[in-house]
């Protein structure tokens, strides 16, 4: 029996998007993260390493023999034929692990894709019944992502600029959670309102 809704979940980089998953994951979704799919297929042993060798050199393997990300990133960055081949390598393994992982989902419980750039790729949407947005101002953004992982103010606006904009983001939302300056109690208010209105009480969850 099909999953009873199908949630894609989006929001820029430092949005709070993986604080909203874990919300939805406590109220009983089943949460696949494609990002963490992604680290999976790029860790040591991982299946696109070996695609992403013969394509970028061995060099693109780092000493422990994961994919080096920060050498990757300035590789892909403003080089669009050299990111579509990274795309290429990466997506359709994304997908089918993504599927895989849905599928293991109980009887009318919900699933929510945890997709970063859910509006970029496209094909999402025509995946998920829902599209849930986290939002918040860049100047947020920022400053959560320079706490969080140490990026240089330049290199995290580099980041955010590639991403798609807030307005195209909010474009295809059918909900908008805007999580600047609020509370971890506020968000999950948020949180359940969306997923209230997404779940009367006949529904299967």
């Amino acid at each position: 029996m099909p999953a009873a809704l199908r949630i894609g979940l989006t929001g820029g980089i430092g949005s709070g998007k993986s604080t909203v998953a874990a919300l939805l994951a406590a109220r009983g979704a089943l949460v696949v993260d494609t990002d963490a799919i992604a680290r999976s297929l790029t860790a040591p042993g991982g299946a696109a390493l070996p695609a992403i060798a013969q394509a970028f050199g061995a060099d693109a393997i780092g000493a422990d023999g994961a994919l080096d990300r920060a050498k990757m990133r300035e590789r892909v960055f403003g080089n669009p034929v050299a990111l579509k081949q990274l795309e290429a390598i990466l997506h359709p393994l994304i997908q089918s692990q993504a599927q895989s992982q849905a599928e293991s989902a109980r009887a009318g419980q919900t699933v929510v894709f945890d997709v970063p750039l859910l509006v970029e790729s496209g094909h999402w949407l025509r995946r998920v019944d829902k599209v849930l947005v986290v939002d918040c101002s860049t100047e947020e953004q920022v400053r959560r992502v320079m706490a969080r992982s140490g990026w240089a103010e330049a290199e995290t606006l580099r980041v955010i600029a590639k991403q798609a904009s807030r307005q195209e983001r909010a474009a295809v939302a059918d909900a908008v959670i805007l999580n600047d300056g609020i509370s971890l109690s506020t968000l999950a208010q948020e949180v359940d309102a969306v997923w209230d209105r997404w779940h009367p009480p006949d529904s299967a969850d």
